[in-house]
């Protein structure tokens, strides 16, 4: 690939994300702007820049990566990360939009009336956070490396400083209008390469089909990594309850004016990711059959940016292969940028007092270090290492948000009880397995522990909550109406909204 290409694509998109995160800036003047974006995101935008931010890299470059792998076994993936929204709109949405909070932690606090749970669920918001920050910058360096030859840590660098940029400058607010774009770019990027790629190989270009004779282009799905129908349960256990727990998603549905925005969103974002899927998956089938050395030398995750330039060739494989890297860099600082607004909420507020300065202060933070682990790191397979991040996320904070939202007899020690258990059964399963040997009989429950590590937090949680029910919330009966009660007589009033 011409080096060029790369080069551009990455500066068009800093500078494009720079502009408009700047953009953001000039209304951004109260705390609120920059925790919520003073929550008057209406549906269409703030559904964008969900679909901006949830689209990551795993999305945009992993899922094909695992089907020119697996085949169609890793369809799994692109159904999980969709059909978690499901629960999000059933379970989740409209009461976490009624509760007021800013972060899960104070919702945590609100709930259950404790600073302890509070603290746990901080520490384990900025975990999750940044294990999923880390496969975006492996993505950004596999990316800046395939396209330019330049070393891993240009992507990710590259990522961190504009990330760490607009954030600052403008904070919840400005990243709004930063990931609505970039979800629209990404598709653009996806969809035009594929459409093209199609015409061509399908012969409607009238250049005739570019396959060559007798080669099957939906060849039939081979095992995912041990076929097994408990791997199968457990991504998707993984998948639909994690998604429940991400904390960048979360963040979105306080930005709403009310629940009913908030459940309209979360339908409008089921729309942009049905739509978004079908290019991955075009990608991924397409990778099988015209680069099958991806597979065999460790960097199937590289399909999506090399297809056009081997198909198409010449200046408009070029052209498209630049819009596929623009878009895979909007992936990267779009979920990058999500994540970062949403650790440096829960990290000013609990540290450094709350205010705009403490954001931006954190916000930094919030950057550099998952920055510094995935330099001394290697790059998984995408789709399999933000996995991994569902099923932690599944274990310890969507048993906090589905019991505190639908059980009255949640307690804040089953609830601390509940996220440590499933934080340390699922965090110990993974370090275990990556060091089990292929043939274990327990590799499979200890790779892919959801299926388990869920239930036991549930389990927990109930559990110890039922043997302290003395220590149930003063306020319970007044915060469980807030959450239930359609629109707003018992709205509390904003305590933020000042100036910071």
């Amino acid at each position: 690939m011409n080096p060029a290409i790369g080069y551009t694509a990455l500066i068009l998109v800093s500078v494009a994300t720079t502009v408009i995160g700047f953009y953001g800036l000039r209304i951004s003047r109260t705390t609120s702007d920059f925790y919520v974006a003073s929550r008057t995101v209406r549906p269409w935008w703030n559904a964008s820049a969900i679909g901006g931010e949830y689209l990551s890299a795993a999305s945009f470059l992993g899922i094909a990566g695992l089907i020119v792998i697996s085949g169609l076994d890793a369809l799994w993936f692109p159904i999980g990360y969709t059909a978690g929204y499901l629960m999000l709109l059933f379970f989740v949405a409209a009461p976490l939009r009624r509760s007021g909070a800013y972060t899960i932690p104070d919702f945590a606090e609100a709930r259950l009336e404790s600073t302890t749970a509070r603290y746990v669920t901080s520490l384990l918001v900025v975990v999750v956070g940044w294990f999923y920050i880390v496969p975006q910058l492996h993505g950004a360096g596999l990316t800046i490396r395939t396209t330019t030859g330049l070393p891993s840590w240009v992507g990710a660098g590259s990522v961190v400083i504009v990330v760490c940029l607009t954030v600052v400058t403008g904070g919840m607010r400005s990243i709004t209008f930063v990931q609505a774009f970039q979800y629209w770019l990404k598709l653009t990027a996806l969809a035009v390469p594929a459409i093209f790629i199609l015409l061509l190989v399908t012969g409607t270009t009238g250049s005739g089909p570019a396959l060559p004779v007798g080669t099957e282009l939906f060849p039939s799905a081979e095992p995912l990594a041990g076929d097994s129908t408990y791997r199968t349960l457990s991504l998707m256990v993984a998948l639909l309850f994690g998604t429940l727990g991400l904390p960048h998603v979360l963040v979105r549905f306080y930005t709403n004016p009310d629940g009913a925005a908030a459940r309209r969103t979360t339908l409008i974002v089921l729309g942009l990711l049905s739509i978004f899927y079908l290019f991955p998956t075009i990608y991924g089938v397409l990778g099988r059959a015209f680069l099958p050395e991806l597979a065999a030398n460790g960097y199937p995750d590289a399909t999506v940016l090399l297809l056009p330039g081997k198909l198409i060739g010449g200046l408009g494989g070029d052209l498209l292969s630049a819009l596929v890297v623009a878009g895979a860099f909007a992936a990267f600082l779009s979920t990058t940028s999500g994540l970062v607004v949403s650790l440096a909420g829960v990290i000013s507020q609990d540290v450094l007092g709350g205010t705009v300065r403490g954001f931006r202060i954190a916000a930094v933070f919030a950057g550099v270090v998952p920055f510094g682990v995935a330099m001394v790191t290697d790059s998984l397979g995408l789709a399999g290492s933000v996995g991994l991040v569902f099923a932690f996320t599944a274990s310890t904070i969507c048993p906090l948000l589905l019991l505190g939202i639908w059980w009255r007899g949640l307690t804040d020690a089953g609830a601390v009880a509940g996220m440590l258990t499933g934080g340390v059964l699922c965090g110990t399963a993974m370090l275990v397995g990556a060091q089990t040997a292929a043939g274990s009989p327990w590799r499979d429950l200890l790779t892919q522990p959801a299926a388990w590590t869920v239930p036991a937090a549930f389990l927990v949680t109930t559990v110890v909550s039922k043997a302290t029910r003395h220590r149930r919330s003063s306020t319970l009966s007044r915060f469980m109406t807030r959450l239930h009660v359609p629109e707003r007589p018992l709205a509390l009033e904003d305590p933020r909204s000042q100036t910071g």
